[in-house]
């Protein structure tokens, strides 16, 4: 067993710790809570039978500590106590997470303007279908994706990591990607040039441009010192359906598979490296930003303009 993953797969500890907690509560519930019910109830006819001998006798009580004696003796231990109670609250959050939103953190650059490093991002785990917690294997059809959206997806060269990257083809789209400008299905996208981005992290300014993605616009940037051409792509399944020179790569998106993307094209390792993302290691739609880290660990209140929805 590959522990290391396991605790980097936090999914799977949260379905660990609701299945533990689940069964503590339901013994508890069952079983535990049954049998200290019968104790108490049998200490507590010995209690009263005791007394009212003493009343017999002509001997007078004063009090009774009746409900402290069986408030100690219907009390859950504290093991039980602590665990079970956790239950609840885990299972939850385990609901949540896996069929319907999900945090995220952005922790690279690869989809600026869109994304800055430390967007608290949510990721709608539904619209794309719900799937299986764990094994992410898709029960229910809902929506199909499509291209423009914002997509969180198992790496496929490492399924313990989470990327995000944009649809920019979906099954049967023809990508033309030549001189950094796409062309989809012979369609050339329209771009329109915008001031230039400052990337805080390098104190760099990049051409920064809106892509109208057949007929969703959103920013890009464009580094004029990369090389139009892609270095060191990797040997990946289907690589035959893509053709790579000096000006870009041409590529047919197999049934089942999207090519992926990010907004920040000369920084970011994607689809045109390491391939196509299989319907199967689908997570969800990004569609809002709910906070940014520098707000919370540096106190960049500026920040705060970051919250909201983002294409």
């Amino acid at each position: 067993m590959n522990f290391q993953l396991i605790l980097g797969n936090f999914a799977l500890i949260l379905f660990i710790l609701t299945i533990f907690t689940g069964v503590i509560w339901c013994i508890d519930i069952f079983m535990l809570a049954k049998k200290r019910k019968r104790v108490a109830d049998a200490a507590l006819v010995e209690f009263d039978t005791h007394r009212a001998t003493l009343s017999a006798n002509g001997i007078r009580l004063e009090g009774s500590n009746r409900e402290e004696l069986r408030s100690s003796l219907l009390k859950k231990p504290a093991w039980v106590e602590y665990t079970g109670s956790f239950f609840p609250v885990i299972l939850l959050v385990f609901c949540l997470r896996s069929f319907l939103y999900e945090p995220f953190k952005i922790p690279s650059s690869s989809m600026f303007p869109t994304l800055l490093i430390g967007d608290l991002i949510l990721v709608n785990k539904f619209t794309y279908g719900i799937r299986l917690p764990i094994i992410n294997k898709k029960i229910i059809e809902i929506n199909e994706p499509k291209r423009g959206d914002v997509m969180v997806f198992k790496y496929p060269r490492d399924m313990s990591l989470d990327y995000i990257k944009r649809i920019v083809g979906v099954p049967g789209d023809k990508i033309v990607y030549r001189n950094k400008r796409l062309t989809i299905n012979g369609q050339e996208l329209a771009y329109k040039e915008l001031p230039d981005f400052l990337n805080e992290e390098r104190l760099t300014y990049v051409k920064r441009y809106e892509e109208n993605l057949t007929g969703l616009s959103h920013q890009i940037l464009n580094d004029e010192r990369a090389p139009a051409y892609v270095q060191g792509a990797y040997d990946f399944p289907y690589s035959e359906l893509c053709n790579y020179d000096i000006e870009g790569f041409t590529c047919t998106v197999p049934k089942g598979h999207y090519f992926m993307m990010g907004d920040n094209r000369d920084d970011s390792l994607d689809s045109r490296y390491w391939g196509f993302v299989p319907d199967e290691n689908i997570v969800g739609k990004a569609f809002g930003i709910w906070m940014n880290q520098n707000v919370i660990t540096n106190f960049d209140f500026s920040k705060l303009t970051r919250i909201g929805s983002f294409q």
